[in-house]
């Protein structure tokens, strides 16, 4: 059996945490002030960085709230989902598995940024040109999982699947938290015809 390889050097891990800083100060001072109050170089002045920094990790003021790690490590579990799963059966298993544990780690972080998001009309506004970006992501991940070329029928599926997340993201965040998202989005995917 090989070793691990060796974890991120220090180089990644103080842009990841330069990163992350940015993303925390951003996300207070928008909950504290609004999106339109905020200011790149409030956000930049809270996190101890320049602007020009800001900059080199977020192109825009919306990237700060709409960027995060999760749609990789959505697709990379879709590619790792058993063979004999039906497409749907994968998408909603591989994101029930990512968001459970995002969930149970990061929930009023991920409630605070999905509700900016949806309130937001800036960064509404942007969500159709990301879910685009998801659904291609998911269709090849599910197309590099059966070893065959991205399909029409693939990018439905994916199109489907992440129509029935972001209803199911919808109503959570109308519920201000209250109801159980992982639950949520069981219940969006049978909507599909996915049984949990």
């Amino acid at each position: 059996m090989s070793a691990p390889g060796p974890g991120p050097g220090l180089r990644e891990r103080k842009k990841a945490e330069t990163r992350r800083r940015i993303q925390e100060a951003a996300l207070r001072l928008i909950l504290d002030k609004g999106y339109d109050a905020t200011t790149v170089e409030e956000i930049a002045a809270a996190a101890d960085v320049s602007h020009m920094t800001f900059f080199r990790h977020f192109p825009t003021k919306e990237a700060v709230v709409e960027t995060d790690d999760y749609d990789p490590l959505i697709a990379r579990l879709i590619a790792e989902r058993p063979l004999d799963e039906a497409p749907l059966t994968a998408l909603h298993r591989a994101l029930g598995s990512g968001l459970a544990a995002v969930h149970a780690e990061h929930r009023d972080v991920l409630l605070a940024r999905t509700r900016l998001v949806f309130t937001t009309p800036a960064l509404r506004a942007r969500m159709a040109d990301n879910q685009f970006a998801t659904e291609r992501l998911f269709a090849e991940a599910l197309a590099r999982r059966l070893g065959v070329d991205v399909s029409l029928d693939l990018r439905v599926q994916s199109a489907a699947a992440l129509a029935a997340l972001t209803v199911a993201l919808g109503t959570w965040v109308e519920s201000d938290g209250t109801e159980d998202l992982p639950r949520l989005v069981d219940r969006a995917f049978r909507a599909l015809g996915v049984e949990p």
